[in-house]
């Protein structure tokens, strides 16, 4: 069975070439234990990789889009070849004109479909391999034409220094929150700009109501309640790269465990329906994204179904809504349990603030 959304989308180019999730809530979410089987929806590769830091047995990862999976191949490349300062430059993270050299040392590593991938993208290498994705070219144009017409660089600078609580909220009162940044905020991130430029517009099917407003309202939650500068995800939309905030799978004390533990990953580009259906183990740990979002009630339903027949008792799931609700339907009250006041906790906590709602289940 495959997943409903390939017969309305592409999946040739990079859509993201970073993990816009935050892997914090999410492996706080799963707590993962060392043998655990687990499941992850590719992306570019950071959640999965950072998986891997929590001694898993297993880490399985899909993607429709082999384009994604090419991303997570050239990482694992990365971390074997190189060092950790390095890893930060070919990201993009760091700044730096050796990109090109540092590709070239991991292209051994790499399948040759994936070096064809990789070798086609040429002199682009050079902006990092975390800019490459149309999700992150779609920021870049909110970053150089948009942001300068509601705010100059003081101004951002301001908003990235650290803050007690009651001063972002003043400051983003006084100095932030402006009609330029209400209005052109919902302009450009409105559905048919985002459908567009950012995302697909098949990606929108099941939401209603504004799209603008609900992120402009998680916009606001990241500003003022949580802290800007500890923020990588924000620091990337703002700046185009990481200042010193970087998300879990690119900082420096999860590194060598990450390295050390990549034997333990595979990839498979197939949809998860297709995969469940062949695999004959038990898996305790699912990262799911936000693949319900693309889905109907009925098909999220069926594929919650297909999931519970490959979980062990106890084994947890969590994935994210963005503007669609879908969480476990009533059917399945008796087979999976919503750890609603955990899953409420570390949405409050998400850095990778556009999702508007945080799920975390459990298996019976």
């Amino acid at each position: 069975m495959s997943s409903e959304i390939v017969a309305r989308a592409s999946f040739e180019l990079i859509r993201y070439a970073q993990c816009w999730e935050d892997a914090d809530i999410l492996l706080e979410a799963l707590n993962i234990e060392p043998g655990d089987v687990c499941l992850s929806i590719a992306s570019a590769g950071e959640n999965s990789l950072s998986m891997l830091a929590q001694n898993p047995g297993k880490v399985i990862a899909l993607d429709l889009s082999k384009a994604q999976l090419a991303c997570l191949e050239l990482r694992v490349a990365a971390y074997r070849e190189l060092s950790y300062p390095e890893l930060l430059e070919l990201i993009g993270s760091r700044p730096s004109t050796l990109r090109a050299q540092l590709y070239t040392r991991c292209r051994p590593l790499l399948s040759p479909e994936v070096k064809a991938f990789w070798d086609a993208k040429g002199s682009e290498l050079e902006r990092g391999i975390g800019s490459l994705g149309k999700f992150e070219n779609y920021f870049k144009l909110f970053r150089e034409r948009i942001l300068p017409l509601i705010h100059n660089q003081k101004t951002i600078g301001a908003l990235l220094e650290p803050k007690a609580w009651q001063e972002r909220q003043s400051f983003y009162d006084r100095s932030w929150n402006n009609w330029r940044w209400q209005g052109l905020f919902r302009l450009f991130f409105s559905r048919f700009v985002m459908g567009r430029m950012g995302r697909d517009p098949e990606f929108f099917k099941y939401v209603e109501g504004s799209v603008a407003e609900r992120i402009l309202g998680r916009a606001k939650h990241a500003l003022t309640e949580l802290e800007p500068a500890e923020n990588p995800y924000l620091q990337w939309i703002l700046l185009g790269r990481h200042d010193h905030a970087l998300p879990h799978a690119l900082r420096q004390e999860n590194f060598e465990a990450i390295r050390a533990n990549l034997e333990r990953l595979e990839w498979h580009a197939m949809s998860l329906e297709d995969f469940l259906a062949t695999y004959g183990g038990k898996i305790q740990r699912f990262n799911l994204s936000d693949i319900f979002e693309y889905m109907s009630e009925s098909n999220t339903e069926k594929l919650l179904k297909t999931i519970l027949d490959s979980a062990s008792p106890g084994a947890r799931l969590a994935y994210w809504n963005m503007l669609v609700p879908r969480s476990r339907p009533e059917s399945l009250k008796e087979r999976l349990v919503p750890l609603t006041e955990l899953a409420q906790k570390l949405h409050w906590q998400d850095k990778a603030f556009f999702y508007s709602r945080f799920i975390v289940e459990e298996v019976k």
